[in-house]
């Protein structure tokens, strides 16, 4: 089951979040006051970001996190897949793809593009987002932190 994140999922995705940036999947890890700021924006609206929740048998076992963005270049709202995190136990039960199935049965009209960014090393994930239809973008991304 897919499902928008609620208050009462605050622990659980907060170790998850932690989990996730401890991980190999991720460049870097990130001050943990990050995981607070982006739980009480994903409670305050949905303008920027979407939180869902993925449950396997009604227990929680993984996250995704979206990020809201305008592109010219897409003709419109692109969907920035900003983490997408399924626990250990619970990898290779299909979650990724039900929630890409979930994720584009439940898109509004003016979204034009889903955007998604992946560790070269993690072939599974890279397998599985080739297999729903991404492509790479030939595309370098640079970024300042302020």
């Amino acid at each position: 089951m897919i499902r928008r994140v609620k208050e009462a999922d605050r622990p659980v995705y907060l170790d998850m979040a932690k989990n996730f940036y401890s991980s190999e999947s991720v460049y870097h890890n990130v001050p943990g006051r990050h995981f607070m700021d982006t739980f009480d924006e994903l409670m305050r609206s949905d303008s920027y970001a979407i939180g869902y929740i993925m449950e396997y048998e009604t227990n929680v076992a993984g996250y995704a996190l979206l990020a809201k963005t305008f592109s010219q270049e897409a003709g419109g709202m692109v969907l920035w897949i900003d983490e997408l995190y399924v626990m250990p136990e619970y990898r290779c039960y299909g979650l990724g793809y039900e929630f890409f199935a979930y994720l584009k049965s439940n898109l509004h009209d003016n979204v034009k593009r889903i955007r998604l960014e992946v560790e070269d090393s993690n072939k599974k994930a890279i397998s599985l987002y080739k297999r729903l239809g991404f492509e790479d973008l030939p595309y370098s991304q640079m970024i300042e932190d302020l």
